[in-house]
């Protein structure tokens, strides 16, 4: 693109119209934004390359034919038919909707043109969709981040208030045995103290390890498997545990008995959830559902964790066949004493979270009725 001297109007560009064309052709292509345009009919006419990865499809594929089969939202196709026939815009905020077999929250504008064609007016649509997903995701990560931070300042607050306390009923306990003279009394003695040092550990365990992380390099894939022997020696539960590697991921640089425990943790709590479920069976073969666990592991590139982005990311996904979790539960379940197992004590997955965290990493848990993903966010540093 060249610019050329007016002296009455100043300068303007010597651009034919096939060059404004192919410029305007080559913004589009590297819009971050999803482009779609519809005809009368809302099927698509063109699509920019922002719209395939978005829709999932090529647009070769994708071109005439209707938006409603790869757009699955009956009331977003009503707005739409709307705005066609309105000839007024219509944009929304932070929509969730199903686009093939996958939902994704994006903000939606759709904007009527105008476009003479073939010697009358005929109508067209501009989608624009900007996908969402990746900016919720950090701002979620962000907030988990504080939320685990504010709660350990407030455990270590609390572990200051009551192991004092403890410490004072304990010694008390131990002169009151000194001074009976009838030693059966001192059952009763030796009650307080075991209770005494029962809540100590408790508050312990829910601060976590205080020590700094020994970091050095690790194959996450030699983690996985050191879990694998641990949980081989429980023969109580019926489990099946599968391994889904990419063998390409570099090693990162992590504490090994931080990433052992946090992992172990997890596929502990997946299996005991497993065990308690109730014994389901296929409808057609009447066999009993196997019970599984699968370890994935994927890089995922230029990633964020929170506001700190990497180059390389390791993502470990730990998935399950269970109950699934709740939804009001998936918002607490890395607070400490937060449990949805009758005999569970709500610290394991803390600890988890709080060992990847103190590594740079980061846990994120989805779940729904017969799939729970525990991701661990692994950065690699090169």
């Amino acid at each position: 693109m060249k610019w050329t001297a007016d002296n009455s109007n100043g300068p303007t560009m010597s651009t034919s119209k096939k060059q404004q064309g192919e410029l305007a052709e080559n913004i589009l292509d590297n819009l971050n934004t999803a482009v779609v345009l519809l005809d009368g009919q809302l099927n698509v006419l063109c699509i920019n390359p922002s719209a395939e990865m978005l829709l999932g499809v090529s647009s070769n594929k994708i071109t005439s034919k209707p938006i409603s089969q790869f757009l699955i939202d009956d009331l977003l196709i009503a707005a739409i038919h709307e705005t066609l026939n309105s000839n007024h815009p219509f944009t929304q905020r932070e929509r969730r909707v199903q686009i093939n077999e996958r939902k994704v929250t994006v903000d939606i504008s759709v904007q009527p043109i105008p476009f003479e064609g073939s010697g009358k007016r005929e109508r067209r649509l501009l989608i624009e969709f900007s996908c969402l997903d990746r900016h919720l995701r950090i701002s979620r990560e962000e907030n988990l981040l504080a939320q685990h931070e504010t709660i350990r300042a407030l455990l270590r607050s609390m572990a200051h208030e009551v192991k004092n306390p403890l410490g004072g009923i304990r010694g008390a306990a131990q002169l009151l045995e000194r001074e009976l003279k009838n030693p059966d009394l001192a059952e009763y003695t030796q009650v307080i103290i075991d209770e005494a040092d029962r809540l100590k550990k408790l508050v312990n365990r829910m601060l976590g390890p205080n020590s700094r992380p020994n970091q050095m390099l690790v194959n996450i894939h030699s983690v996985s498997e050191r879990v694998r022997s641990l949980l081989k020696a429980d023969k109580t539960r019926d489990v099946k545990i599968y391994f889904d590697y990419d063998p390409s991921i570099p090693e990162i640089t992590f504490d090994p008995e931080h990433l052992i425990q946090s992992v172990l943790n997890i596929v502990r709590n997946a299996a005991q959830a497993l065990s308690e479920q109730e014994t389901e069976s296929h409808q057609e073969s009447g066999e009993p559902k196997e019970k599984s666990i699968t370890i994935k592991t994927r890089v995922m590139r230029h990633f964020n964790i929170g506001q700190k982005r990497y180059k390389l990311v390791a993502k470990m996904d730990i998935i399950d066949n269970g109950p699934g979790i709740s939804e009001e539960m998936q918002e607490r379940i890395f607070m400490p004493l937060i449990t949805g197992r009758a005999e569970g004590t709500g610290l394991g997955l803390s600890i988890a979270q709080s060992l990847v965290n103190q590594n740079g990493g980061l846990i994120e848990c989805h779940s729904k009725p017969g799939k729970t993903v525990f991701s661990l966010l692994l950065p690699i540093c090169d």
